[in-house]
């Protein structure tokens, strides 16, 4: 108490500021508080929904690449602007085979990242090496899409293909 004989709210004065008693609603911090809480909510309403965009609503999948065979020796890997001789097997999600260049052991020539071949096939060759296998589960989005590629490829189709790099061109640089 005071020597005026009025009792100051928060107890006693002569106590150390960390040690005094405070009997009163701190409304300041109250609104301190529900601001933090508020804005917390909005950045974890923010996360939510870009996970929900990045998962993707119409549930897009990620082209999946497997390593079948490894090379020991690989002194050059494959790269954009090469011409890459490859066997390959493509098949649909249940199996059904669609084509082959295995049957006539005539390998496809094409050059890679230059939309010769579709999205996954350009993106999932990267880096291989001669020799190397590899599988490739390549969605819709980066195969044939929506339309397909009647009559053996239905839209929407997920692709699996089995993969053989047979040999590497390099063009020179210039």
């Amino acid at each position: 108490m005071r020597a005026s004989g009025v009792a100051r709210a928060g107890g006693d004065d002569d106590a150390p500021a960390h040690r005094r008693r405070h009997d009163w609603v701190d409304s300041g911090g109250a609104a301190r508080r529900e601001m933090r809480l508020s804005w917390v909510l909005t950045v974890l309403s923010i996360c939510l929904s870009a996970l929900v965009t990045a998962t993707g609503a119409e549930g897009k999948r990620k082209l999946q690449i497997g390593v079948k065979k490894r090379v020991d020796h690989c002194p050059i890997k494959s790269r954009k602007g090469d011409v890459l001789h490859m066997h390959y097997t493509g098949k649909l999600e249940d199996g059904t085979e669609f084509d082959s260049s295995l049957p006539q052991n005539q390998p496809f020539v094409f050059s890679l990242g230059t939309g010769q071949v579709i999205k996954g096939w350009d993106q999932g060759l990267l880096g291989m090496c001669e020799g190397e296998k590899r599988k490739l589960v390549i969605p819709s989005e980066l195969g044939y899409g929506e339309r397909g590629a009647p009559p053996k490829i239905p839209g929407g189709a997920t692709l699996v293909f089995e993969v053989e790099l047979l040999k590497i061109e390099r063009r020179s640089e210039l």
